[in-house]
């Protein structure tokens, strides 16, 4: 019986992920293959979640909360697997927290449980173009989250450096050599909107031949190296904080632009489903390190922002937000 193929989605907050996953699934749709999902988010508020659930309703969808999958989620990674498998996909994409160590993933699909019924095609790893070669910088203050980063990097199969629309075009040249000295063997897409080739990818599972795919060494690597860098990796991870802040009602889009430059030292990431004023749908907000966007949305249900930092003063961060809703007009329904 031909294992069932997986991709596991990395990299780091913003990047793409969940943008390239909505790509992948539609693909799929097309070709007629029934994928499932394993999706992790840092916090118990399921943004990404909800982006995928409106868009493709039919999926799939394993969701794990409130906790990064290669550390104090990994117990679940196994139980969640096994319930995609009872669905029978075709094809199983895993998409991981920014902060995620792949290595910890894979190495769960190498579970006896797993061994004839799984086969890892492939490490996809999304970079942000914009940010890239400024994470040393960005991430100063923690050091393992670098690591983290890096090695992301480093066991990909393929590299996507998305939004290259937001970059010159001769800075594509400097990021290139980068990565090819932390891999040399990845290939390396350069794109924006996380638009790659799918069909090199789906080809394969569409004419039913399976693609045998070794893991890597440094997956199966039981070394005291190794078993260091998921301990730090752990410490890392605990200091990265998610706050979600309700909303009650529409706000001006300069107004949570301002909250969040405010606390632009400790917040890497923003999200959420928020009301305008003088608009009469919701609308969805990212905020990657220093850039803000708003899309139209279709969401429904309850508003919220959640942000993810280094070190987030909770209290801090929460008053702050009372200060900015108490500007704001009362939400109509």
């Amino acid at each position: 019986m031909a294992k069932i193929p997986v991709f596991v989605l990395s990299g780091f907050l913003g990047s793409g992920k969940t943008t390239l996953l909505l790509r992948l699934l539609q693909e799929c749709s097309r070709r007629q293959l029934k994928p499932a999902v394993l999706m992790n988010e840092l916090g118990s508020t399921d943004t990404d979640g909800a982006i995928i659930s409106n868009e493709r309703k039919e999926q799939v969808v394993e969701k794990l909360l409130d906790g990064c999958i290669c550390c104090n989620k990994k117990g679940e990674v196994v139980a969640s697997i096994e319930k995609l498998l009872l669905q029978k996909p075709d094809v199983i994409f895993i998409e991981l927290t920014g902060v995620a160590n792949p290595e910890e993933v894979a190495d769960s699909l190498t579970e006896p449980q797993f061994i004839d019924r799984l086969s890892l095609q492939q490490v996809i790893t999304i970079l942000d173009a914009e940010n890239v070669l400024e994470y040393n910088s960005i991430f100063e203050a923690d050091r393992n989250l670098v690591e983290t980063v890096k090695r992301q990097t480093e066991v990909a199969d393929l590299l996507v450096i998305n939004k290259v629309d937001l970059i010159e075009p001769s800075r594509k040249l400097k990021i290139k050599k980068v990565l090819m000295k932390q891999n040399s063997e990845a290939e390396i897409c350069f794109t924006k909107y996380s638009e790659i080739n799918i069909a090199q990818l789906l080809d394969p599972i569409s004419n039913k031949r399976e693609k045998r795919h070794e893991i890597k060494v440094i997956f199966n690597k039981k070394s005291e190296e190794r078993k260091k860098g998921i301990h730090d990796h752990k410490k890392s991870y605990s200091r990265i904080q998610t706050v979600s802040l309700p909303i009650s009602q529409p706000f001006r889009e300069k107004d949570v632009e301002k909250f969040l430059k405010k606390f632009k030292h400790s917040v890497l990431r923003a999200k959420g489903y928020i009301p305008l004023v003088g608009k009469k749908q919701t609308y969805l907000m990212q905020h990657v390190v220093k850039r803000t966007s708003w899309e139209l949305s279709t969401y429904s249900g309850p508003h919220y922002l959640v942000v993810i930092g280094i070190d987030l003063n909770k209290e801090e961060l929460s008053n702050e937000w009372r200060k900015v809703t108490q500007c704001q007009a009362p939400l109509v329904n």
